[in-house]
């Protein structure tokens, strides 16, 4: 994702790729080809990694002004350990961080993978020596993320973590819960981005995370799902998966000198979308409309500018990164935690940036994407 994310959530993540990132590459195994969606429910909630039941983020109760004195007596210290950088991680960091602050929880040590494993186990273990008492993270590989956390595991550390759990890890002993966006809602909500992008009808390419990675999959199969059931007008008439965020480019380019009638693309997440919408701009197709996931500031400058990014589905990254810094607080108070706990979807087009930035970053998007916003899109 700008962010050289996610999530691909990982998010998404993201990766593990080579996958939220999810919102969200790294090194997960290679994924069955894009299965076929007329059995999958769409009514169905989502949940977690384990088959544990999703608890909306509004049940999660807030601290009382007790259990917050507390916290902030025992001087407490945290770690942020994120799988990438960029826009999404930049929200998730500030919710953190305001919780923190609130708490009176100092955050120790930060840093980020850039989709490595290799990379976040080395992050472990310069955190662990700063003796964090909790770890906020999104693992980039769930195997290899089972060796690289063990040293926290060993130590109490809380851990929290956003979008995607790790291998062999159980919620309420190696870890507190996962935090993440609802996924099968996120895939509708995509779905019905692509529909209004398009007019609800044409045809669309599909280009889904090829790796077996938790949140990617979720989403890419919603998606294609309500597609197929809720927008019979709409035919995917090319699909493609990718392991690699720099891929993307080539794929869609090929889609385009293949399908030239294509009306829309669809991109597993943002940072992915990056390349999709460079070949579009490649071949002058200013017509085809791109629909991902996750907050990116590069695409909503493509958005802002009427370009080919139509929209996003997100998963309120800020929330998130709140959410995370008060579960381990109430955890490090012997509190029980629900396993799972997903947080509302929303949307992005360009009628809505400012407000999405406001509530996921608590700021005004750049400047550079007021000053295309300020100017309508041609007629």
């Amino acid at each position: 994702m700008e962010e050289s994310t996610m999530r691909r959530r990982i998010v998404g993540a993201i990766a593990s790729i080579a996958l939220v990132v999810a919102a969200c590459g790294g090194a997960a195994s290679p994924a069955p080809s894009s299965p076929a969606s007329p059995s999958i429910d769409l009514n169905a909630k989502t949940v977690g990694p384990n088959g544990e039941p999703s608890t909306p983020v509004d049940q999660i109760p807030d601290l009382t002004a007790d259990e917050v004195a507390q916290v902030q007596g025992a001087k407490y210290t945290a770690a942020l350990l994120w799988a990438g950088a960029g826009t999404w991680y930049n929200a998730l960091t500030a919710g953190a961080e305001e919780e923190f602050a609130r708490l009176g929880i100092e955050i120790v040590a930060r840093a980020e993978a850039n989709f490595d494993p290799a990379r976040q186990q080395t992050d472990v273990e310069t955190a662990m020596a700063r003796r964090p008492s909790i770890i906020l993270t999104l693992p980039v590989d769930p195997t290899a993320a089972a060796t690289a956390f063990r040293p926290a595991v060993d130590a109490g550390v809380k851990l929290v973590f956003v979008d995607n759990g790790i291998d062999g890890y159980t919620a309420g002993k190696e870890y507190v819960a996962i935090v993440t966006g609802d996924h099968f809602e996120m895939g509708k909500a995509a779905a019905k981005l692509m529909s209004d992008a398009i007019g609800g009808k044409g045809k669309i390419g599909y280009i889904f995370h090829d790796a077996v990675y938790y949140v990617t999959n979720n989403r890419d199969r919603y998606f294609k799902a309500a597609i197929e059931q809720l927008y019979p007008d709409i035919q995917i008439v090319a699909e493609q998966g990718f392991t690699e965020e720099g891929k993307t480019q080539e794929i869609a380019a090929a889609m385009l000198t293949q399908h030239p009638d294509l009306n829309g693309i669809y991109v597993a997440w943002s940072a992915a979308a990056q390349g999709v919408i460079a070949a579009l701009r490649e071949a002058g197709r200013k017509d085809v409309k791109v629909v991902a996931y996750d907050l990116d500031a590069v695409n909503d400058l493509d958005m802002a500018r009427c370009g080919n990014m139509y929209g996003v589905a997100l998963d309120q990254p800020y929330l998130e990164g709140k959410i995370m810094a008060r579960i381990a607080a109430q955890a490090l108070l012997g509190k029980s935690v629900p396993p799972f706990i997903t947080v509302p979807v929303q949307t992005e087009t360009r009628e809505t940036i400012a407000q999405v930035w406001k509530e996921n970053v608590n700021a005004d998007p750049p400047q550079e994407i007021l000053d295309a916003l300020a100017s309508p899109c041609p007629s």
